[in-house]
């Protein structure tokens, strides 16, 4: 009896709800109808900002990651409509904020080749710096994004009533809040994700979607305590590398060092065939130098990450994708070839002819230790090729600076390459030209080879200067790393999609030329490989600069593995390997890298200390 007497209440209730909801159709549509176009906004933003993220939402995402994504655009445009009220104004603001947001990621993947992540939020002053250096003109993907978002904002206007602030009940809001909290909370702060397996997409970075990919990065943005790490095994592993004390014999009276901003060689794509050789002096260069190609973990842009594996021996490769060590890492008295030189009584220097604030560079060397910094006003009557200090008058300011001193250490991040290359030809002349072919897949690439030209020429007037010098002057010269040119124009070098490289056809794309050279006698090697965490060290040896047991076991893992970076591995035999590739052997190398890594950048105790730090002369 009972069991009929529910049937017919769930019945009548089924019919009851069924009334209600057609009488609010019926009476209300224009309410259900606005209700309807605010709920699509957020697919509409989703489809938006991945054409700018030059995705196809349609084939390029897994149903997981349109999942992932389209919770954070519901959660936005429900924080519109708790704080706007008129569902009207909430669509509005949502769509046009989403619009805007993927319009700035859509420039920085066609300038830099990857998406936006969290660093690039605090490096805003480094972005506004060279941003009038960057062709804004608008493509296919920004006039489709467009027509998308006035077609939405045209359904709002005439869909969406304009009624007055309609207040929402207080639970409702409260029950809101209360689920966003707790998604965030789950989102950012427990082992959701990585027990999932998702984590940012590092060189296809688009591939998780905009959205999804930043939230994630922001996820892991501090960095990890290695598997088994303790204070005991640290110290365990640096009691086997004691440190050594530096040879005053081998040590030059001027160290200068040039990071110079962009400089790549495309000799190494056999398809490369231009008009004429860009970089004539290098090439020749073998007399007292040491040469090769330095395998940066980035490439068309992050020179900080670079400058900061090469004066500290700490790899990005442990770090969460993307992360700007300088902007969240670097501590005062960090250790540094800088303080290590200070060490032997060199006066220690960092330059880089612009603005100061691009990259917290300030902030940062001082805490790496060099007495002096200069920037674009220390130059005097500079020469501009485009809107940059030119490698020339840059040189000039170096040993204009460095003559007066006894023994100097001179660290020298160049800026006359910099991207963009859609800029006017001040100061520059069209001397190399390109196939046809080639040319037309990057236009702005010809520029660019004119711009290497007269780094090479101005290379040149640097050593013939230093050559001439009484005192003994050592040079370590390297690319930070290749030009943000268009992915079409490396998918005709390679002669195939960047999505089809081997992992040393990808590690191509990272490869930059360096050599170590002195007007002294010394060894001559070529094909010399390395990555910047090692250079420094190879640098401190060449110069007879004391080691520390830090960068005695960097000594020792460059015999095994020469190159080191987020894309991938040289061994000493000559493979190029994935992480996953490893053997057990070099697994075990790594860790205990990661261990040290993280011991001198995170976790530098007192007892750890006399390992990475080594006591200045003043101090001893």
């Amino acid at each position: 009896m009972s069991t009929n007497g529910d049937t017919l209440y769930a019945s009548d209730l089924v019919r009851r709800v069924r009334r209600r909801l057609l009488w609010e159709f019926q009476h209300r549509k224009g309410r259900w109808l606005s209700r309807l176009v605010f709920l699509l906004g957020p697919w509409v933003s989703l489809w938006m900002v991945e054409i700018l993220n030059e995705n196809n939402v349609f084939e390029d995402l897994d149903s997981w990651q349109v999942t992932g994504n389209i919770i954070w655009y519901y959660s936005l445009f429900i924080v519109c409509r708790l704080l706007l009220g008129r569902l009207r104004r909430a669509a509005a603001a949502g769509s046009i904020l989403s619009f805007v947001i993927g319009l700035l990621n859509h420039y920085i993947l066609r300038f830099r080749g990857r998406i936006i992540f969290p660093a690039d939020v605090l490096a805003w002053r480094t972005a506004a710096n060279v941003a009038q250096g960057f062709d804004y003109s608008k493509d296919s993907y920004i006039i489709q994004a467009a027509v998308l978002l006035v077609a939405y904002l045209f359904l709002v206007w005439m869909c969406v009533s304009q009624r007055r602030r309609a207040k929402i009940p207080w639970p409702v809001g409260v029950l809101c809040w209360g689920a966003l909290a707790i998604y965030c909370y789950g989102f950012f702060f427990t082992d959701a994700l990585p027990n999932m397996g998702i984590f940012t997409q590092q060189w296809v970075t688009q591939r998780n979607g905009f959205v999804l990919n930043f939230t994630i990065a922001l996820r892991y943005s501090s960095v990890d305590k290695p598997d088994d790490y303790s204070k005991e095994t640290a110290l365990e592993l640096l009691a086997d590398y004691p440190g050594s004390e530096g040879d005053p014999s081998l040590q030059p009276d001027k160290i200068i060092v040039v990071m110079n901003e962009s400089f790549g060689d495309f000799s190494l794509f056999d398809s490369f065939e231009p008009s004429m050789d860009p970089l004539p002096f290098l090439h020749s260069l073998k007399e007292n130098t040491v040469k090769g190609w330095m395998y940066s973990p980035v490439t068309g842009g992050g020179t900080a990450t670079v400058e900061f594996e090469y004066l500290t021996g700490f790899t990005s490769l442990f770090q969460p994708p993307h992360t700007v060590a300088y902007q969240l890492y670097v501590e005062r008295d960090m250790p540094s070839l800088a303080a290590l030189a200070g060490s032997e009584g060199y006066t220690t220097t960092a330059f880089h002819p612009y603005d100061r604030s691009g990259w917290n560079r300030v902030i940062a060397y001082d805490y790496l230790s060099f007495d002096n910094q200069m920037y674009q006003e220390d130059v005097t009557n500079p020469w501009y090729i485009r809107h940059y200090i030119s490698d020339r008058s840059d040189y000039t300011a170096v040993l204009n600076a460095i003559k007066d001193e006894d023994r100097s250490f001179f660290f020298n991040v160049t800026m006359q390459n910099h991207s963009g290359y859609a800029q006017g030809w001040n100061n520059l002349e069209r001397t190399i030209t390109l196939d046809p072919e080639l040319n037309q897949q990057d236009t702005t690439a010809e520029q660019y080879l004119a711009l290497s030209a007269e780094s090479d020429i101005a290379l040149q007037e640097l050593l013939t200067r230093c050559s001439e010098l009484d005192e003994r002057v050592m040079v370590v010269f390297f690319g930070d790393h290749q030009p943000p040119l268009k992915n079409a124009f490396y998918e005709k070098l390679y002669g195939k999609k960047l999505s089809e490289r081997t992992t040393e056809e990808l590690m191509r794309q990272y490869a930059v030329p360096f050599f170590i050279w002195t007007n002294y006698d010394t060894e001559e090697r070529e094909d010399v490989i390395c990555s910047p965490n090692f250079l420094g060290v190879l640098t401190a040896q060449a110069a007879g600069l004391p080691m520390t047991g830090y960068m005695q076991f960097l000594a020792d893992l460059y015999e095994e593995m020469p190159a080191v970076t987020p894309v991938g591995f040289i061994t000493k035999d000559g493979r190029f390997l994935k992480e996953s590739e490893l053997g057990p052997a070099e697994k075990d190398w790594i860790w205990k890298y990661e261990v040290l890594n993280y011991c001198g950048m995170v976790d530098l105790f007192d007892e750890a200390r006399p390992g990475f730090c080594v006591t200045g002369p003043e101090e001893s």
